[in-house]
């Protein structure tokens, strides 16, 4: 153990325990904060999350290491060499600082250690650095860091100082070291992954207090898009076609596709073609619990309150998934959420489907992606126009005609009228319309404009929630006044809730959000029970127009009698579910199957097989959903000119 007492390995040594000690600060605080959701045995994580922060350190020590063990005799003794380590000391503990704290406050927003969503805010730092300093004393925080550190390398001083007096390892010591470091980030690669041994299953929070977020940064940064044929658990194909064709046969239906395992089918909507303009705005981070008709007692969603009696309002609705991306993939393409990346921001491989506005833009609507930021977030302008839509956003507007705007782009308000504009010019040209908006003001920083409300900007969610509510009154209140009015359907749906995380990896009570469909002269108003989620919309917005058409959708009609078996999907990147009213199905990386019985109160967890029927019903969905997607089965294809569509059947 001599090469311990080293200069080099005794400065290492110093580095990755004071790194240490901030892992295991930073755990600690997240513990306390969060005892209750971490239950009994908690502390117990502390083993497997020292595991991980030693898994991290192999990775993060090796250049340092590296450079220290190779550094000539010569270099080593030198009086700017030495302050060159000692602000490599300084600079290692403010880096540490500024990353504890950013775990505090991702933990903070998200519920779990740093993941794909952190990989996506570096993606697209400029929205995000943006939210940064508009939310947070950031000046302040990294004073504070700088001082903390330059104070922590000052008591490390005599540590520092017998770290660099002891003597030099030989060349061939050198180089052994050398090696012994590379062999055990080598270990660590094939010893830690970002499951194990993590505990799959069980507490949520337990398996994100034992992790590392330095380290699930990085793994999430390489397993962006996860293989499901891989990962996960598989059932033959014969069998996963039988099962799925029994989820997807409406009564209105019928498969075409040649390979069983593709559900493109014809479908037969009844009646007189009808071609209602249709404004979909889809609401960011909105859950159904902040509305006063939910039960909530702010007073909030006046507005909303009142529309819901005004509409076909589905008050057993879920969200697919965790984030905008997923939302908008879900209504758009009626596509259950795939391990991984969602399709919108799988760039290069993100159009060609047949999307909501690719079958309304066959039949001469003017199918619009209208969006109050800047589009080449998330990629949302590569995947609409490329599946049938053209784009309007932040970067199409007059800088005269946006009177609000934050790090996420501008006002709702002003996205409002954006829309009503875009209304205007198509009932001028006498077309119809579908106009698909995103919202933007119901997120971080929470800031709108001045006297809208009497919530002050900027203080927190509450007052965005009420900002939302607000701008949707004036522009229903503005709209009204529209001679396309009477033959417009306005749908409001959330692209997500406002926060989904909880014990469990899929607490499906926190993805269930509104759907409103408004349409008094077309629609009548009345609630509507049955279990869905934002995969039915787009069929059931194309029911409502008495189309016929060929269907990738997974999504089903709800407003057809049907008696196919009530589900909605939801999922978190990695963990994929099946919520089927009362028991919630999950498939997991390294091919986990589990469920949850009474998924939305006791919610009792067990290991299951393939050969239980919920598991094989989720993996009928998630299975057929990759597989159409890696064997491009889900794409458009443009109707036959001067053929009905029903005919070729």
């Amino acid at each position: 153990m001599d090469f311990i007492k080293t200069a080099p390995m005794r400065f290492l040594l110093l580095v990755s325990g004071t790194w240490l000690v901030v892992f295991l600060l930073t755990r600690t605080i997240l513990l306390l904060t969060h005892l209750d959701e971490a239950g009994g045995g908690a502390f117990s994580l502390f083993g497997i999350g020292l595991l991980y922060d030693l898994g991290f350190l192999a990775y993060a020590i090796l250049p340092m290491g590296l450079y220290l063990l190779l550094c000539p005799p010569a270099l080593w003794h030198r009086r700017g060499h030495r302050w060159f380590l000692r602000t490599l000391l300084t600079f290692s503990v403010y880096a540490m600082l500024f990353t504890a704290v950013a775990e505090w406050l991702f933990w903070d927003e998200f519920g779990v250690r740093f993941n794909f969503i952190a990989v996506d805010y570096l993606v697209y730092s400029d929205e995000v650095l943006n939210n940064v300093l508009e939310s947070y004393p950031i000046g302040t925080l990294l004073t504070t860091f700088a001082v903390l550190a330059m104070g922590v390398s000052l008591a490390l001083r005599k540590p520092f100082d017998a770290a660099l007096a002891a003597p030099l390892p030989s060349g061939r010591g050198r180089l052994f070291n050398a090696l012994g470091l590379l062999a055990v980030a080598g270990l660590s690669l094939q010893l830690l992954s970002q499951d194990a041994p993590r505990t799959q299953g069980g507490n949520v929070y337990q398996n994100e207090l034992a992790s590392n977020g330095p380290y699930q940064f990085f793994a999430a940064f390489r397993n962006n898009e996860l293989d499901y044929g891989q990962f996960y658990g598989n059932l033959p194909p014969e069998a996963v076609a039988r099962q799925i064709r029994a989820e997807l046969n409406e009564p209105s239906s019928r498969f075409i596709g040649e390979d069983p395992q593709d559900i493109r089918r014809m479908i037969d909507n009844p009646g007189q073609v009808r071609k209602p303009n249709i404004v979909l705005v889809t609401i960011e981070s909105f859950s159904a619990k902040y509305m006063g008709s939910n039960g909530d007692t702010r007073n909030l969603t006046p507005n909303l309150d009142t529309l819901r009696k005004q509409s076909l309002y589905f008050n057993n609705f879920y969200a697919t998934g965790t984030r905008t991306d997923r939302g908008l993939e879900a209504i758009t393409l009626a596509i259950p959420p795939t391990p991984g990346r969602s399709i919108v921001k799988r760039i290069g491989r993100e159009s060609g489907f047949a999307s909501l506005g690719q079958q309304l833009s066959s039949v001469g609507y003017d199918s619009v992606f209208v969006y109050g930021g800047r589009g080449y977030f998330d990629n949302m302008n590569a995947f609409f126009s490329g599946n049938g839509y053209r784009v309007v956003d932040q970067s199409s507007v007059d800088e005269s005609e946006i009177h609000f705007k934050n790090a996420w782009g501008m006002a709702d308000e002003d996205l409002y009228k954006q829309t009503l504009k875009l209304a205007d010019a198509n009932y001028t040209k006498q077309q119809p319309f579908l106009l698909q908006l995103m919202t933007t003001s119901n997120h971080r920083p929470y800031t709108y404009p001045d006297d809208r409300i009497d919530i002050k900007s900027g203080n927190g969610r509450d007052g965005a929630v009420k900002y939302t509510d607000y701008a949707i009154g004036q522009f229903l209140e503005r709209a009204r006044q529209k001679p396309w009015f009477d033959n417009t359907i306005f749908v409001f749906v959330a692209d997500h809730t406002a926060g989904s995380a909880g014990k469990e990896d899929l607490p499906i009570s926190n993805y269930q959000i509104p759907l409103f469909i408004y349409a008094p002269k077309l629609i009548e108003p009345r609630e509507n029970a049955q279990l869905a989620s934002q995969i039915d919309l787009a069929p059931t917005l194309l029911g409502l127009l008495n189309l016929d058409y060929q269907s990738t959708f997974f999504g089903r009609d709800l407003l057809k009698d049907n008696p196919l078996p009530p589900r909605v999907v939801v999922g978190n990147y990695q963990h994929l579910g099946l919520f089927d009213g009362k028991d919630l199905a999950i498939l997991s990386p390294r091919q986990g199957l589990r469920r949850h019985d009474d998924a939305l109160t006791e919610s009792r967890e067990s290991r299951v097989t393939r050969d239980d029927s919920l598991i094989r019903r989720t993996i009928s969905y998630y299975q057929t959903a990759s597989y159409g997607f890696k064997q491009q089965l889900l794409g458009w294809k443009a109707p036959k000119e001067g053929v009905d569509q029903v005919s070729e059947r």
